[in-house]
């Protein structure tokens, strides 16, 4: 799947994480598993469906009158493609420049820095 497909709308990715926790899924379903997180209408939930399987993330298995939905992008994927944007439009693709960035965050706790170290030293 290209990198085209995982780059989805804010709203897109809670129709998407519904259907990496549980799939294939109707309509429906997926309704019933945005309703309690969102004031969206069913109309809403519909079209995002739809849009998600026009760009390919989704696909939809047709069982008599029922479409029942599927990821066709895994979530590390589309999480991949979202890191790669993000440190594009913000860092100018600098993974120096976003690290540096973190460690300056005075947020940081020790096991947030322990586990850098740790990644870091992998490498």
């Amino acid at each position: 799947m290209s990198d085209l497909s995982c780059r989805i709308s804010d709203a897109e990715w809670l129709v998407m994480k519904a259907l990496w926790q549980e799939s294939p899924l109707t309509a429906s379903l997926v309704i019933g598993h945005l309703k309690p997180d969102t004031d969206w209408s069913p109309k809403t939930i519909q079209t995002l469906i739809a849009r998600l399987v026009k760009k390919g993330a989704l696909g939809v298995n047709k069982e008599g009158s029922l479409n029942q939905y599927y990821p066709l992008v895994s979530q590390d994927e589309c999480m991949r493609t979202e890191t790669n944007s993000f440190l594009q439009k913000v860092y100018g693709g600098s993974l120096h420049l976003l690290l540096a960035n973190f460690v300056k965050d005075d947020n940081l706790s020790p096991k947030d820095i322990q586990e850098l170290r740790k990644l870091l030293d992998r490498k």
